[in-house]
């Protein structure tokens, strides 16, 4: 009989082999490495007796530092891709989304909650926080490339990646108010006057004002360190080392959180903010590329245990409500929240059903679950808000993997196909169904 460290480790090398590969392979069929792994993870689990049950109620504070390490280089990684200009006019998709989309998601699924499954005001507000973000990690298949080494590649960057990037990496960090919120309805109860005035200055005000400033002066200072450094001996972008991006994250992520900021923020602002400082030097690619696979091997880590967890019961407990609440959820409430949101902005109607249908869940809303849980009052409820936020995750990898593909090559072959009737060479597009 093998050994469980054995098979961990036999397994291990396998996965990092397939998450290699996987990528190239699936480029163009309905299919997803996320897909792959929780089907992997729930394989392995339900055959192999031996291995450690990856209960995410039992590990708690595992589950909340695991997911929360991934989704932080996930936004160091999204941030350096973005080559578009920050700015109002420039990111209105993204604003549209953030401002308009996410707060319609995250009313109509705490209704749901309300209404279909019976929880309190502060448990159904947190599966609406915990899943109303898009996902900068599962989101990466339909997010924007690494990054160009030429400005005017800027403008070529095609509005339905870009909107998914920027939204997913500003989203996280601004559904926090709404976790913090669940949190102290679970703690003081639904009376605003025991919670509105700490939370809207300390939660709101204060929080998201310290990631985006810490985030902003971080990636300052970062940038010239990395490419305007007097000695060239500390120029980092003349050294090539990848490793660095790591540095920048736990470094903007760390001291932001020390003084209560939001460090996913202050991260994804930080590497924004390191991306816009030098647009055509060739550094941004390593650190992009060594961010990539270093997220790449998370994000299999994790998409297995919640397999596993899944094999163990994880959604023993979820019935038909949950079921239909997760499906409305995924396929009508993000769908036309978003629909709504994008109404008058500049994206076209085909763009827009994309940019409103990819809101994919992931990692993230495993993190803000497990971290609310820790941090809160939801006695007894664990199993019950970890069942129904799983489901939506699992339905999440499943419907938005199967279609990723397929949607994503039809829009950019009517993108170039828009593009060479623009430039007059109509002729010479490719003769392929649209």
């Amino acid at each position: 009989m093998f050994e469980a460290p054995s098979i961990l480790f036999a397994a291990a090398g396998a996965a990092v082999f397939v998450a290699a590969i996987l990528p190239k392979i699936l480029l163009n069929v309905p299919f997803s490495m996320p897909m792959v792994f929780l089907g992997a993870g729930m394989v392995a689990f339900a055959l192999i007796p031996t291995l450690p049950d990856p209960d995410p109620v039992l590990h708690g504070d595992f589950t909340t530092h695991l997911a929360e390490i991934c989704v932080i280089i996930s936004l160091m990684g999204a941030g350096l891709a973005i080559d578009r200009p920050f700015g109002r006019t420039n990111w209105a998709t993204t604003w549209r989304l953030l401002a308009i989309a996410m707060p319609l998601c995250i009313v109509v699924l705490t209704l749901l909650g309300l209404w279909f499954l019976g929880l309190g005001l502060g448990a159904a507000l947190l599966v609406a926080s915990s899943l109303a973000p898009t996902d900068p990690v599962l989101a990466s298949e339909v997010q924007v490339g690494e990054p160009a080494d030429e400005p005017d590649d800027a403008d070529k960057e095609d509005e339905v990646r870009f909107g998914l990037t920027s939204e997913a990496g500003l989203n996280d960090g601004l559904a926090f108010p709404f976790v913090y919120l669940a949190i102290a309805i679970s703690i003081a109860g639904a009376s605003p006057s025991e919670w509105l005035p700490a939370w809207l200055g300390i939660d709101v005000v204060w929080r998201l004002t310290i990631g985006v400033v810490l985030g902003w002066g971080i990636g300052k200072l970062l940038a010239l360190l990395f490419f305007t450094a007097r000695k060239e001996s500390i120029r980092l972008s003349n050294h090539s080392e990848g490793f660095v991006a790591l540095a920048a994250t736990f470094l903007a992520y760390g001291l932001t959180e020390m003084i209560e900021g939001y460090g996913f923020i202050a991260v994804f602002v930080c590497a924004v903010t390191i991306r816009a400082a030098e647009h055509t030097h060739g550094y941004h690619r390593v650190l992009h590329s060594y961010v990539e696979q270093l997220e790449r091997l998370m994000t299999v880590v994790i998409l297995i245990l919640l397999g596993g967890a899944i094999a163990r019961g994880l959604l023993a407990d979820v019935g038909w409500p949950e079921v239909f609440v997760a499906l409305a959820f995924l396929l009508l409430v993000r769908p036309l929240a978003g629909w709504v949101g994008l109404l008058g902005g500049k994206t076209g109607p085909r763009e827009r059903i994309a940019l409103s249908f990819f809101g994919i869940r992931g990692i993230g809303s495993l993190y803000y679950l497990s971290y609310a849980l820790g941090k809160g009052q939801f006695a007894g409820q664990a199993e019950e808000l970890w069942g129904i936020v799983g489901l939506v995750v699992a339905l999440s990898i499943v419907i938005h993997g199967a279609t990723t593909s397929p949607l994503m090559n039809r829009l950019d072959r009517l993108r170039e196909r828009r593009a060479l009737a623009e430039s007059g060479d109509e002729g010479k597009a490719p003769n392929t169904p649209v």
